[in-house]
């Protein structure tokens, strides 16, 4: 026999399925729609804007007093927005006289959402996925594992992050994968164990990926940035990213 408690779950069960189906047919229009988008960019245009936001960063003293960070290695067939003049400049931190800094890149482990980020000291440590995107080998010349952000002893400072939209409410629209979701919520979650700063979620943008506030469909699973970078210039959202940038 049904009662009012069961009915009463279904009907809230089947709300929700009916909520999280229109956000994911929501989130996909949106991501087909940036995609074309991105896809109408000149060469030029783009190449302006990767060397507006890389400018940015590098002249901001939030990076230049960023001692670990996490950062993905922009890829020219998923039209990421440039990141290797700040890799280069990561990488030779200790060369310039700057603070040295400690650099953990993306490795995708598999199709389940699970990605780990791996300490590099070189841009010869990276190889090649099976999809041709550069990423670190699991261990160094030597043999060793690499340290994983993880299991570090020290924690960092700083995310910079790709996305296919963002908000200025700080909503991220990733490409489906929920890699970079996962990982932040488990960052968060060891950073807060061990009492650590959380470190700061800055997502780099090119002008058409930036939306309306509103405008990017969002579940809760959905991680959200502290700051945006965009060629219009630095966009701080959190109270955290307002009281440094």
């Amino acid at each position: 026999m049904e009662t009012k408690n069961t009915k009463s779950a279904s009907s809230l069960s089947t709300t929700t399925n009916t909520s999280d189906h229109f956000i994911i047919q929501q989130k996909k229009a949106l991501r087909s729609k940036i995609r074309k988008d991105l896809k109408a960019m000149s060469p030029i245009q783009r190449s302006q804007e990767d060397a507006v936001i890389q400018d940015l960063v590098l002249n901001s003293s939030w990076f230049k007093s960023s001692k670990g960070l996490c950062a993905y290695i922009s890829c020219e067939s998923l039209r990421e927005v440039d990141t290797s003049r700040i890799l280069s400049e990561i990488l030779s931190s200790d060369c310039h006289g700057q603070i040295k800094k400690k650099l953990y890149v993306p490795r995708v482990e598999d199709k389940n959402s699970h990605m780990r980020m791996l300490n590099i000291s070189s841009i010869e440590d990276l190889i090649a996925n099976s999809m041709n995107i550069l990423e670190p080998a699991p261990t160094d010349v030597n043999g060793n594992q690499r340290e994983d952000v993880m299991h570090a002893s020290e924690p960092v400072d700083l995310l910079l992050l790709p996305g296919l939209a963002f908000d200025r409410f700080g909503q991220r629209l990733g490409r489906g994968g929920g890699y970079y979701d996962v990982f932040l919520k488990k960052y968060r979650e060891l950073a807060t164990q061990r009492r650590w700063k959380q470190p700061l979620l800055v997502a780099l943008s090119y002008s058409p990926q930036i939306m309306e506030e509103g405008a990017v469909p969002v579940t809760p699973n959905d991680v959200t940035v502290d700051a945006l970078v965009s060629p219009a210039g630095v966009i701080p959202i959190s109270p955290a990213a307002l009281e440094i940038m």
